[in-house]
């Protein structure tokens, strides 16, 4: 026998009895970005590699460590997107989205970095991400963050996560701040670990974010760069903070938040969580005024942000915030008995799907006991099973089953049956797993 080929390691299957949920969180997402006026964009896993050591920083570990790098048979280095800013940049430009304009625009999709695989972190992972260009005020950094609280309080998350926010002042400012810091650090050498001793002269401000205990002291100490923004920055950062405040959204500022990319500046955030240990981090970003002139476009204001699907759906699940409605994925099993029936069942069922295009109708199909039909219409998680057999076949009515609930067994002509499967789709609860609303 040949030997059985499986996944690669960190990229998963999503498997039909989990989709569901998946859908679930995605209808909210759909919703939430909808009510905001904002438009989606799709954009290739494939970018060159160029895009990325330009835009994420070279000296970055995602470029030097994680990403999925390759020669094409052109000769051409190409790269799997290790994250979706870059690639709605690069478009945005590519496509003459920029100029005199203003966009708000969203995006969902697989990211991919090759990194040691652990819960709710994967090698082929999930992003929904918020891309706003040409706007420079914090009155859009505000309701960048105001979207991503509604969403959690639509998800019941919004008392498990905590806002954290801080500035990362101008390019000059920081240019500036970091020169402090590189002298600072230097006066320490010799309780910097390895990883912190070769960001020193590339990217100093990252030894702010390590994690490493023994060296947690010594970063406490170190200069803050809130405390060296320009004039400017610290208008932008007090006019977000005036707005969070009007808005409600409680937050507080982590001086120590710098980010993991190059082409942040000002404005930073972080939604995270306790309830799923070291991976506390949900959602993440800021303002990058500097990467559209980066990758060749005009200079333009932008600020985004983006969110890990897989880690949002673990918090859920963890947490027991999924609605048992998530989980159903039909109304209505129709099963038969008897050989005359299976073409009558067939046309049933498309007449439903045709006259009531919101409900969700699976036909039996392959024969078998009345007994194990009905086994399988139970365990499809549907809430009513339809009936046709020889007698209602003579009678021109179909028999209506509640599954879920105590409603009598009732036989039904047609246009009765289509009423009453109706007035279930205005009953139905409105976070069911598949949606007309998407």
């Amino acid at each position: 026998m040949s030997s059985k080929l499986q996944a690669i390691r960190g990229m998963n299957d999503l498997l039909p009895e989990r989709s569901p949920l998946w859908q679930y969180f995605e209808q909210h997402v759909r919703q939430l970005m909808a009510q905001y006026g904002y438009l989606e964009m799709r954009t290739p896993v494939l970018e060159q590699t160029a895009l990325f050591k330009r835009s994420i920083g070279e000296v970055t570990d995602i470029v030097e460590k994680e990403m999925y790098t390759f020669d094409d048979r052109n000769g051409d280095s190409l790269s799997l997107r290790p994250e979706g800013t870059a690639s709605v940049v690069r478009a945005a430009i590519e496509n003459g989205l920029l100029h005199n304009q203003t966009h708000r625009l969203w995006y969902a999709g697989p990211m991919f970095r090759h990194e040691r695989p652990q819960k709710g972190r994967y090698r082929q992972f999930h992003q929904v991400g918020v891309e706003i260009f040409g706007l420079e005020g914090p009155d859009i950094d505000a309701e960048a963050i105001a979207l991503s609280a509604r969403l959690w309080r639509a998800l019941g998350l919004i008392d498990h996560v905590q806002l954290e926010i801080n500035s990362l002042g101008s390019l000059e400012a920081r240019h500036a701040y970091r020169a402090t810091l590189v002298e600072y650090f230097n006066a320490h050498l010799d309780q910097l670990d390895e990883d912190a001793r070769r960001r020193l002269d590339s990217n100093p401000l990252r030894i702010l974010d390590s994690k490493n205990p023994d060296m947690q002291a010594l970063i406490e100490a170190a200069p803050k760069l809130i405390d060296h923004l320009d004039d400017a920055s610290i208008a932008h950062f007090e006019g977000l903070k005036h707005r969070l405040d009007a808005l409600g959204i409680d937050y507080v500022i982590n001086t120590r938040l710098v980010r993991g990319l190059d082409y942040y500046s000002r404005t930073v955030f972080e939604w995270t969580t306790t309830a799923l240990g070291s991976q506390g981090t949900v959602c993440a970003g800021g303002r990058y005024d500097g990467l559209v002139e980066q990758l060749g476009g005009k200079a333009t204001p932008a600020v985004g942000f983006a969110m890990g699907v897989e880690r949002l759906i673990l918090l859920l699940e963890t947490l027991q915030l999924v609605p048992e409605a998530a989980e159903d994925i039909l109304d209505v099993y129709l099963m038969g008995q008897g050989e005359s029936v299976d073409t009558p069942l067939l046309v049933l069922g498309e007449t439903l799907r045709s006259r009531l295009p919101g409900l969700r109708v699976q036909v039996h199909c392959g024969g078998g006991s009345f007994k194990s039909q009905l086994k399988k219409a139970d365990k499809s998680r549907a809430r009513f099973a339809v009936m046709l057999g020889e007698d209602e076949l003579a009678a021109g009515t179909a028999t209506l089953k509640d599954l879920r609930g105590e409603e009598p067994q009732q036989q039904l002509a047609p246009e009765a049956l289509i009423d009453r499967l109706e007035r279930w789709i205005d009953e139905r609860p409105a976070d069911s797993g598949l949606s007309t609303r998407l």
